[in-house]
C-alpha cells in the first residue's frame, strides 16, 4: 500500500500537500473509532503525519467482529502500522484501550527491529500495576451504568435504545479485550514514553499513571490535566500543545538520523 493510499486500517488519506517525514498512529479508546480523530491534522499541523487508525467492528468496518484479544489486534496491525510508514519514523498515541494497544504494539515492532520513536499513553494505568477487572462480565444495565460513569459517551447515544443497541456490544468486546490481555515481562521498551492523565480520572488516578516510566529504559514524561478519563474533552488544545512538545524531538532527531531512545 502507498504510503499516500487508504486502507481498512488507516481509513483517512495524507491531507498534507508534502508528505510530513513522521508519522503519528493514533489508537482509539474502548467504544470509538478512527473519526474520533479526523480533526488532529489540523490542529497539530502539517510537520507530522496523523493516521487514525480503525480497528475492526466500527464505522466502515461495522460488518467485521470486533477482535476480542488485544494480542491478536496487535498481530493483525503490526504489518500495516510498518508499511503505511513505509520506512519513515512514527509514534503512537492512544487513550485507555489504545495506550494498551500502543504499549504492545511497541514491544512487537521493537522486537522486530523497527521500534517507535516514542510511545504516548492517556487514561490507563500501566498493565504490570493494573488489578484486574470484569467489567466485560457484567450485567446490561450495570455495564450501561459503569459507561455512564466514565462520562465519554454523547447523551444522544445514550438516550437512543436504537444507537445504544449497536454501541454497548462494541464497548463490551473491546473491554473484554483488555481486561482478558496477559502481561508478560519482557523487559523494558528502548522507547520514551509520554503519559498523560486526567487529574480526576478514577480508572486511571495520576500516582498509578506515573508507573509507565517502568516500563521503559528511556525517558519518561508526565503531565496532568483537570478532568476525569475524558480530559482531553475540556483540554483538547493542551493536550495537543503538550504532545506535540513531548513527540517533536525524538521525530525530528530520528528523522535526522539522530539517536533519540
Amino acid at each position: 500500500m502507498a504510503p499516500h493510499g487508504t486502507s481498512l486500517w488507516f481509513p483517512y488519506p495524507v491531507e498534507a500537500a508534502d508528505e510530513p517525514s513522521s508519522l503519528l498512529f493514533c489508537l482509539h479508546h474502548g467504544g470509538a473509532a478512527a473519526s474520533f480523530f479526523r480533526d488532529w491534522q489540523r490542529l497539530l499541523g502539517p510537520d507530522v503525519e496523523v493516521v487514525p487508525v480503525q480497528l475492526p467492528g466500527r464505522e466502515a468496518r461495522l460488518a467485521e467482529p470486533a477482535e476480542r484479544s488485544l494480542t491478536a489486534l496487535t498481530e493483525r496491525l503490526a504489518g500495516p502500522v510498518l508499511e503505511r510508514a513505509d520506512g519513515r519514523p512514527f509514534a503512537f498515541f492512544g487513550h485507555s484501550m489504545g495506550a494498551l494497544l500502543g504499549y504492545d504494539l511497541s514491544h512487537a515492532l521493537s522486537a522486530a527491529g523497527r521500534p517507535p520513536a516514542h510511545l504516548a499513553v492517556s487514561g490507563y494505568v500501566p498493565p504490570h500495576a493494573r488489578a484486574g477487572t470484569s467489567v466485560h462480565t457484567l450485567s446490561e444495565e450495570d455495564f450501561l451504568a459503569h459507561v455512564e460513569g466514565l462520562q465519554g459517551t454523547p447523551p444522544e447515544i445514550l438516550e437512543n435504545p436504537t444507537l445504544l443497541e449497536l454501541v454497548l456490544p462494541i464497548l463490551r468486546d473491546d473491554f473484554a479485550a483488555c481486561e482478558t490481555y496477559t502481561y508478560v515481562e519482557r523487559g523494558p521498551l528502548d522507547v520514551p514514553i509520554a503519559v498523560f492523565a486526567g487529574r480526576d480520572d478514577p480508572s486511571a488516578p495520576a500516582d498509578e499513571m506515573a508507573r509507565w516510566s517502568e516500563l521503559t529504559r528511556a525517558d519518561t514524561s508526565f503531565d496532568v490535566f483537570p478532568g476525569g478519563h475524558f480530559y482531553f474533552q475540556e483540554s483538547l488544545a493542551k493536550l495537543l500543545e503538550a504532545l506535540r512538545s513531548r513527540l517533536s524531538p525524538a521525530l525530528a532527531g530520528i528523522a535526522n538520523g539522530g539517536d533519540t531512545l
